[in-house]
């Protein structure tokens, strides 16, 4: 098993470690309601060193990340970011990313930890383009520092106006004494105005050090795995592995705004994909709240009223915000209409859910 940079900080704030994507990874602090409401309420921050990151680079770089990825990266300019996804060649998704424009002939890839070696395999056997491609994964920190104070406490430790990187964008700065740090307006929770932090590993105790120092006023504190998965939940994104996977396209799973079928963009599998979009699924990725009382759990059967089986809960909690059940899963399509009645079978009892929008929070 790996560490990350700051495990010696987790193991100090007294965490509970797992195993998670090959790495010792934190998964509860003090409790996942506590750590979830400190997100909402003020600043939390995550150790999300474990995810990949990859560097595309040189005068072929743009179209291998283009032929890769669904989204279409001539809509990027330097500076912005795009979710997007690798499709495979059967109708799926070897991951779901983020890609950043450095430049026109450097892009960076921010892929998720459990499939760093799957995706760098998987960009290589498709580089007959001759890009140039670095897996710096293991040297690269990366902290989330989200919530509602989180601007706050960031602006403390950089000259730069952080309300010039809006959602979606980037900056290289100086920050907390160190050069070049990636300031990313994402992250996983839903928060606006919320950040991640990429810089060398050498740098990792000097961030982490001043970044809890700046945000000591605001009550800041780590945020475990477990949190990490309620919060993402409550907006309804995607968890690779559980939501999506190599045999969900991205039109069953709702990410139709992330495959662009825009003329020049010649991705992996577009016939499939835009066929998909033209005639229809038999399967969606939907968000749906419980009406009886219970918690719904991946893989639990979804059902009709007649309990047949009509889908499998993907994604499930107790929404720590809302105070009720909520829960993703795919579903046939006739009962994937908003208020659509479905059923969760939980220990042989179906319990009545009905379809909704997401994000379930908003916030």
């Amino acid at each position: 098993m790996k560490n990350t940079a700051f495990l010696k900080f987790h193991e100090a704030f007294g965490a509970k470690i797992v195993p998670f994507a090959g790495y010792n990874m934190p998964v509860l602090f003090e409790g996942v309601n506590a750590e979830h409401e400190t997100v909402r309420t003020t600043v939390g921050v995550f150790d999300v060193s474990h995810m990949g990151e990859v560097w595309v680079k040189g005068p072929k770089a743009f179209d291998l990340v283009q032929k890769v990825t669904s989204n279409d990266v001539a809509a990027l300019t330097d500076g912005k970011i795009q979710y997007s996804c690798f499709p495979n060649k059967d109708g799926g998704i070897v991951d779901d990313l983020l890609v950043y424009r450095i430049n026109a002939e450097t892009y960076l890839l921010v892929i998720n930890a459990s499939n760093i070696d799957k995706d760098w395999n998987w960009i290589n056997d498709q580089n007959d383009l001759g890009a140039e491609l670095y897996n710096a994964s293991d040297e690269i920190s990366q902290l989330a520092v989200q919530g509602p104070k989180a601007l706050a406490t960031l602006q403390k430790l950089t000259e730069t106006d952080l309300t010039t990187i809006p959602y979606y964008t980037f900056k290289k700065i100086d920050f907390a004494g160190v050069k070049d740090v990636i300031m990313s307006g994402t992250g996983y929770t839903g928060e606006k105005n919320s950040f991640e932090i990429y810089f060398n590993n050498a740098d990792a105790d000097k961030i982490w050090t001043a970044v809890f120092e700046a945000g000591a006023e605001f009550g800041i504190k780590p945020i475990g795995l477990a949190a990490r998965d309620t919060l993402r939940l409550e907006m309804g994104f995607c968890l690779y592995g559980n939501d999506i996977n190599d045999t969900t396209s991205p039109i069953e799973a709702g990410l139709g705004w992330i495959t662009k079928f825009v003329p020049g963009n010649e991705f992996i599998n577009r016939a499939y994909l835009e066929k998909q979009k033209n005639e229809g699924v038999t399967k969606k990725l939907k968000g749906f709240e419980l009406i009886d009382k219970g918690v719904p759990r991946q893989h639990y059967e979804i059902c009709d009223a007649a309990g047949n089986v009509i889908g499998e809960v993907t994604s499930g909690t107790m929404s720590p915000s809302l105070k009720r059940p909520v829960g993703m899963g795919y579903v046939k399509s006739e009962f994937s209409d908003l208020g659509s009645e479905i059923y969760i079978k939980v220990r042989e009892k179906l319990l009545k859910a009905k379809i909704v929008k997401t994000p379930f929070y908003k916030g």
